[in-house]
């Protein structure tokens, strides 16, 4: 079927966007050595798992159950950080995982003999304590962060089967900022860096969007390679699907409060979660900015959150009950964040092939709302 003729709400992935983005970070990966890793917690649609996986290095999980779908659904490297791991947990993320990343020396302590009977490489995360945006939501170098070792309190004596370092700081980042936590994380740990196997840069690198300065990138990368000797990892999520994927929806009722107002099938709060988060305005097909256009209309969800509201965008001709709108940039932190609030019905997912083709690879209904009560 062509898009138009998809249900709404729909998730709708350009399966030739998606390869443009892998080809990019595959490049980077035969010109400079690194290895990439698909971050699952931005982006884990695992239907397209095979496609990713001719292209990147394997996967970066957040937990057991992302652990668990990237060893069933990929089958590469599979790497893991978590702040503290669940004890009745560990054996079986040690099970599926080649490398595991500790937060803390206590964790590492607590875990390291577990972890090394399994043959699983070791290493920590550290907190170079160097902000490079202004959003402490969305910043692990905030006061009083809880992720990563920050140099007071990093014991070098207790490094003792620990294979690599770990720093992820970034957030919708260009090379720049992190060519200045490099810097950083040099300064205050670059002692103890020759005596390791790999350096992991963490997410948050935009690589795939157009202003982004690759060939700086690649000179921190190889950086560590020459300097150090070191396996350099990176582990973006939006950059695999950056402005790969769509959000169809449709006008249900319009009205007017001082403003049009369309209330559409979708939701921010259940379906866009990131929209009221981070809080920004997602791109919208045919449509401006507000009253750049004739008809301007505040786009809200059908939930009794008087919050779920979209965003302001003006448009040509009125919007009328019916009318299908399309909102890009809607494959990463949506379906994996989304919810049932109010009984919301979950979006549809589907595949937009490069000869235009849409296929329906997955539906909701009323036992999946159900299913998560009781």
């Amino acid at each position: 079927m062509k898009a138009e003729q998809l249900s709404t709400p729909c998730y709708l992935i350009d399966q030739q966007r998606l390869e443009h983005n892998l080809e990019i970070l595959q490049g980077l990966i035969l010109r400079s050595g690194c290895k990439i890793l698909l971050a699952q917690k931005a982006f884990s649609m695992y239907a397209l798992y095979p496609l990713i996986g001719k292209y990147l290095s394997g996967t970066a999980a957040s937990g057991l159950y992302e652990a668990r779908l990237g060893a069933e659904q990929m089958g590469k490297e599979n790497h893991v950080f978590a702040p503290a791991y669940n004890d009745n947990e560990f054996d079986e993320i040690i099970s599926l995982c080649d490398h595991i990343i500790f937060n803390s020396f206590t964790q590492l302590e607590k875990f390291k003999s577990r972890a090394l009977s399994a043959d699983v490489s070791i290493g920590l995360r550290i907190n170079p304590e160097h902000s490079t945006q202004q959003v402490q939501l969305y910043d692990p170098c905030a006061p009083y962060s809880r992720l990563g070792i920050t140099f007071n309190s990093f014991s070098p004596d207790r490094l003792d089967g620990v294979e690599g370092l770990h720093f992820h700081t970034l957030c919708e980042q260009n090379a720049n900022a992190l060519a200045e936590t490099l810097a950083v994380v040099e300064k205050k740990f670059g002692s103890w860096l020759k005596q390791m196997k790999w350096i992991n840069f963490g997410g948050g690198h935009h690589i795939t969007r157009v202003d982004y300065d690759i060939a700086l990138l690649e000179s921190c990368i190889r950086r560590m390679q020459e300097r150090y000797g070191l396996q350099v990892y990176l582990e973006p999520g939006e950059a695999v699907a950056l402005n790969a994927g769509y959000l169809l929806t449709t006008v249900l009722e319009t009205l007017h409060n001082s403003m049009d107002i369309a209330i559409l099938d979708t939701s921010a709060a259940c379906h866009m979660p990131d929209v009221l988060e981070m809080p920004y305005r997602p791109p919208l097909q045919n449509s401006a900015m507000p009253a750049e256009k004739q008809y301007t209309y505040r786009l809200a969800g059908s939930t009794c959150l008087a919050g779920d509201v979209i965003g302001d965008y003006s448009f040509d001709i009125p919007l009328r009950p019916g009318d299908r709108l399309l909102f890009e940039d809607m494959a990463i932190y949506t379906m994996v964040k989304n919810n049932t609030f109010n009984g919301m019905k979950l979006p549809s997912i589907a595949i937009k092939q490069p000869n235009g083709d849409c296929t329906v690879i997955r539906e909701f209904d009323f036992e999946d709302f159900k299913m998560r009560l009781s």
